[in-house]
């Protein structure tokens, strides 16, 4: 019976991100929420970018998300079986200044590392754990990408 159960079940530590199978697919399914929300904001920013070069680290961002976006549905079906559905393409909200829309997406991208986080924590091990993790390092990745753009576009 010991064998059974979760290492976090025994551990007198557990984490406060642990997380049960359950809630891991409802916060997958909030997830792929986020990233359709994410990547129709990101193109908001990317046509208000003043430069190429500012518009196409946004686009690669935009297209991770977009990638991230397929890699929780798939996760889901195989899980489940089910599909996701009820997905709102509602415009995401307006964005007033780019550097308020870099400083909103930073922000975004640290959320969406604590959100994969406790999805990471209730997958049972192998490849499932495996994207997760995967998906938690690019949303790092684009939070160090709009600390930089944040940075390169402050009033000087």
């Amino acid at each position: 019976m010991y064998a059974t159960y979760p290492y976090f079940y025994r551990n007198p530590f557990t984490p406060v991100w642990a997380t049960s199978t359950v809630e891991a697919l409802g916060l997958i399914q909030s997830a792929v929420q986020g990233e359709r929300n994410d990547e129709l904001f990101y193109d908001a920013l990317i046509r208000m970018a003043p430069d190429t070069y500012q518009a196409a680290i946004i686009t690669s961002i935009r297209d991770d998300e977009r990638g991230h976006n397929r890699m929780f549905r798939e996760m889901y079906k195989d899980l489940t079986g089910q599909e996701i559905t009820g997905i709102s393409s509602e415009p995401p909200e307006s964005v007033t200044s780019y550097l308020g829309g870099l400083q909103k997406a930073f922000q975004g991208e640290l959320s969406a590392v604590e959100k994969y986080r406790r999805i990471w924590f209730g997958l049972p091990y192998g490849i499932y754990k495996d994207t997760v993790w995967g998906i938690i390092l690019d949303e790092q990745k684009h939070a160090d990408k709009y600390n930089n753009l944040i940075m390169y576009n402050m009033p000087k």
